[in-house]
C-alpha cells in the first residue's frame, strides 16, 4: 500500500519577501482538498503528518550553517524514522511536502533501511553548495548536493550517515539548459537528463535511461519538485522557469519510474500562489495518475 505522509516543511526556502513565510507548508492540505487522497483511496492510506519546527527568517544565522538548520535536522530525523517504519512494514511512502529539503530525510531513511539510489526530478539541479557559491544557505536549492555529500558536514553528514545516496546511483532529470550547475552535476552523478531531452525524445526514453543505471533498476527514492513543469502549466512555485515539461510528459515519466521506487516525495507547490485551487488540482492529478503504482516492483529493505 501507498502510505501518504504529510511533511509541511518550508524550512529550506528563503522568505518570498521580507517578513513573509513561504507557502509550501500549506501544500499537503491543499492537495487533500484538491482530491488527491480520495483519488488514491483504493491504493493508499493516510500515514499522518510529521510537523516541522517554526520557520525563522534567520539571514543572520551563524557562519557555516544553512537557514533553519537545527529545525531542518530535527525534522529530517523524525521524518526519516516514519519512513523507515513504513518501509519495513512493506508500504511505499508518498511524502507530500513542503520544500525539497525533505530529500535529506529520505536519504537518512534510505541509508538505515537498506540503501537505494536517488532519482531527482526537478526544474533545477539544486546543486548550490559552499564549493561553488558564496550565497549558499537555502537547502531547498541545495538538496541534491547535500544528498550526495557535497555540502557542509552539519547538513550532509547528519549522525555520521552521509553521503545519504551514492552519486553513482543518482540521476537528475528536468533542469533547464541555463542551469548554472549543469556541467558540475553531469560530472558528479551517474546520469543527467535536461528537460529539453525529455521534450525532444520522450519521457519513455528518459525513464529507460534512468532505469538502466546500476542501482536504479530497483529500490530508489523518487523526488519530484513540481517546478519541473513549465510555468504555463505550473506557475505556483517559488522559482518558475520556462522550458519545462507538460503535465502529460511528467505523468508518462512517473508511470515508468514509480513502480521501481520504494518511496517518493512531491515538493515546492505553493498554495499561496494558487488562490482558486486550479494548480492544486493539476498536481493532484499528476500524482494520482503518475504514482498510483508506487513501490509495486521495488526491492524490499535489507535491514
Amino acid at each position: 500500500m501507498i502510505a501518504i505522509v504529510s511533511a509541511p516543511s518550508n524550512l529550506g526556502l528563503r522568505p518570498p519577501q521580507r517578513g513573509a513565510v513561504p507557502g509550501t507548508a500549506k501544500a499537503p492540505e491543499a492537495l487533500r482538498e484538491a482530491g488527491l487522497h480520495a483519488s488514491l483511496a483504493r491504493r493508499a492510506f493516510d500515514a499522518g503528518v510529521v510537523l516541522p519546527g517554526r520557520y525563522l527568517d534567520d539571514e543572520r544565522r551563524p557562519a557555516g550553517t544553512v537557514r533553519n538548520q537545527p529545525a531542518l535536522i530535527d525534522h529530517a530525523r523524525r521524518l526519516a524514522r516514519r519512513l523507515v517504519t513504513l518501509r519495513r512494514e512493506g508500504h511505499a511512502p508518498l511524502v507530500l511536502g513542503g520544500d525539497c529539503s525533505l530529500v535529506i530525510a529520505a536519504g537518512l531513511a534510505s541509508k538505515v533501511s537498506g540503501g537505494g539510489g536517488l532519482v531527482h526530478v526537478d526544474g533545477h539541479t539544486d546543486f548550490r553548495h559552499p564549493g561553488n557559491s558564496d550565497s549558499y544557505g537555502a537547502l531547498a536549492g541545495e538538496d541534491l548536493a547535500a544528498a550526495i555529500g557535497r555540502h557542509l558536514p552539519g547538513i550532509a553528514d547528519i549522525d555520521g550517515l552521509g553521503p545519504y545516496f551514492d552519486a553513482a546511483a543518482a540521476a537528475h532529470v528536468g533542469c533547464r539548459r541555463e542551469d548554472e550547475e549543469i556541467a558540475e552535476v553531469s560530472d558528479a552523478i551517474a546520469l543527467m537528463i535536461p528537460a529539453d531531452q525529455v521534450i525532444l525524445y520522450g519521457a519513455a526514453r528518459a525513464a529507460s535511461r534512468i532505469l538502466s543505471v546500476p542501482g536504479l533498476d530497483y529500490g530508489f527514492w523518487l523526488q519530484i519538485d513540481v517546478d519541473v513543469l513549465d510555468p504555463a502549466h505550473m506557475p505556483a512555485v517559488d522559482s518558475p522557469d520556462p522550458g519545462g515539461l507538460s503535465p502529460d510528459e511528467l505523468v508518462d515519466l512517473l508511470r515508468v519510474l514509480a513502480p521501481r521506487a520504494w518511496g517518493a516525495s512531491v515538493t515546492v507547490f505553493d498554495p499561496d500562489l494558487d488562490p482558486d485551487g486550479a494548480h492544486a488540482r493539476t498536481v493532484a492529478a499528476i500524482v494520482s495518475e503518475g504514482l498510483v503504482h508506487l513501490g509495486e516492483e521495488a526491492a524490499a529493505p535489507t535491514v
